[in-house]
This record gives structure tokens, C-alpha cells and sequence, in this order.
């Protein structure tokens, strides 16, 4: 079996992001100079992933109109020459293809890729939440399609995470570790820290069989009224086993303002020629020369 579908749900209100999310999605606010959904297509297109299924709220147009052609712009940006620049706005649009579903009303996760269920039909997929921005020479979500070639059950994303983020995070209840795999006991969400079973936080990134969409139609919604993914793939572990990929490319959650921050002054870092005109602009800060 081949995987070639992603789920990308970002039907999300973006309300750590107020006043900006009055009038633009969360995903659409920029990481140096793309958005967060371009890395994601980038990262899924690298794994071989060939159709991509956006869970979208009702007011979300912009999201539709990222991948939409815009002969004005590319008739302007070829007749200055900047070709590089025309190149990166119409491969977006080609990697894979984009089909939109709409979330009516946000209940949770879980409900959000319950949304995808009639595009999936009987294929094991992939969830990617944008808001966790992983760069890395290697695409993580393809790291977790090999694994799940080799071991075909379950796969998650996780990390190391400080205590603070415990109760806020999916956490694992690790089984077994084999260098960056590990076999995973169950998994529990959001547990206060004094019985968090570990400081494995689950990353965003998910390789789940057909089989998810019955446990989400089944399971109690939970706080709030939320349908919880981590549910759902807990109950599905009976049946299944599930592998939780280490990964160790850098990670940004970029869900909050001071995660996107970082992330793009990881990018403009790494970007020639940018990188040189921000390191000589961050040395001459006063305020960065005295705590230096």
C-alpha cells in the first residue's frame, strides 16, 4: 500500500493570534516570507504524498485563494525578471493536488479529520497540523511513511518537551525505545505532570490506518465537547500497534506568536542573502550588544 493522501486541518480560530486573526487565518500569517501551509505542501510533497485535504472553516477564503492562479502578478514578476520568485509561486500550485472541506463548527480535532473520512475512503493517511514547522534536510512525515512500510500500524511524531508543555501536549506512555522508534503503551492527553507517564510530547505529524475514522465516530467527546484524536488513536492501540518517531530535525511550534517569531528568524538565518544583512542588523542592536 502507498500513501499519497494528507489531512491538514486548519479550521483552528487563531485566538492567541488576535487582533491580527480578525481578518486573516493563522496559517496564512508568514514565516519570514511564505506561510505556514507552504512548508507543510513542501514537506508532504517530499514524502510523496500527491493529494492534500484541507479541513477549512467557513470563512477561510484566503486559504483557497493561496493555491489559485494569479496570471497578473506572474505576467508582472516575468516582465521585472524574477523568475526565481515566479518559479516558487506557481510550483505551489502544482506539487499536489488540493481539495477543500469545511468544518461547520470547531469540535475538536478529532472531528475536524472525521470531516475527511468520504476523500480517504479505505487508504491509511497522513495528518500534518501546521502549527507544528519542523525543518530538516529530511521530510519527517517521510521518515514516518518508511517506518510505517516496515511496521504498518500506527505512527506518531514526538520529542523531548520541558514541563510546562506536558499538560498541554499529547504525551506517551513509551513501551520500548530503539533509537528514534519508539513502541508506544498508550498514549493520554494533556495529563497534569505528576502523572504524565513520560516527557514525550506528540509533534504534530501522524500516519493512521482507515480504521481511526470508526474509533472517532465512537469515542465520548471530551472536554469542551471535543472529539480528541488522542482518543481515538489510544482505543485504536488495542487493536494496532503504534510507533512513535523521535524525530531531530528543529521544531517550532508556531501556534504561538513567540514560536513564529523564532521560526522566522530561523529562516531569514539560513537564507542567502538575507542572513548576512540580519546578523549584522542584530549585532548592532544596543539592547542585544549589552546582554552579549
Amino acid at each position: 500500500m502507498t500513501i499519497t493522501k494528507a489531512v491538514i486541518p486548519v479550521a483552528g480560530m487563531g485566538t492567541r493570534f488576535l487582533p491580527a486573526t480578525l481578518s486573516v487565518s493563522k496559517v496564512m500569517i508568514p514565516i519570514l516570507d511564505r506561510p505556514s501551509i507552504h512548508y507543510a505542501i513542501e514537506e508532504l510533497h517530499q514524502a510523496g504524498i500527491t493529494e492534500i485535504i484541507f479541513i477549512i472553516s467557513p470563512d477561510q477564503k484566503s486559504i483557497k485563494d493561496y493555491f489559485q492562479p494569479r496570471p497578473d502578478i506572474e505576467a508582472l514578476l516575468k516582465n521585472r525578471g524574477e523568475l526565481e520568485l515566479l518559479k516558487t509561486i506557481q510550483a505551489i500550485q502544482n506539487l499536489v493536488h488540493i481539495n477543500f472541506v469545511t468544518q461547520e463548527s470547531p469540535l475538536g480535532l478529532g472531528h475536524a479529520i472525521l470531516q475527511s473520512k468520504p476523500l480517504i475512503k479505505d487508504e491509511t493517511f497522513v495528518v500534518l497540523l501546521p502549527d507544528d514547522l519542523i525543518f530538516g534536510n529530511e521530510s519527517t512525515t517521510s521518515e514516518m511513511i518508511k517506518i510505517f512500510y516496515k511496521t504498518p500500524g500506527i505512527i506518531l511524531a514526538a520529542k523531548e518537551v520541558p514541563d510546562e508543555m506536558v499538560s498541554k501536549l499529547g504525551i506517551i506512555d513509551p513501551l520500548d525505545v530503539n533509537n528514534n522508534q519508539i513502541k508506544v503503551k498508550s498514549v493520554i492527553e494533556k495529563p497534569e505532570l505528576q502523572n504524565a507517564p513520560s516527557n514525550l510530547g506528540i509533534v504534530g505529524r501522524y500516519v493512521l490506518p482507515k480504521e481511526i475514522f470508526s474509533k472517532l465516530e465512537s469515542i465520548q467527546p471530551g472536554a469542551l465537547g471535543e472529539i480528541q484524536l488522542t482518543d481515538a488513536i489510544d482505543s485504536l492501540m488495542n487493536e494496532m500497534s503504534c510507533i512513535a518517531y523521535q524525530f531531530t530535525s528543529d521544531h517550532f511550534d508556531i501556534g504561538t506568536p513567540l514560536g513564529l517569531v523564532k521560526a522566522s528568524v530561523y529562516q531569514s538565518l539560513i537564507r542567502e542573502p538575507i542572513n548576512t544583512d540580519l546578523e549584522i542588523w542584530l549585532k548592532s542592536i544596543p539592547q542585544l550588544k549589552e546582554n552579549s
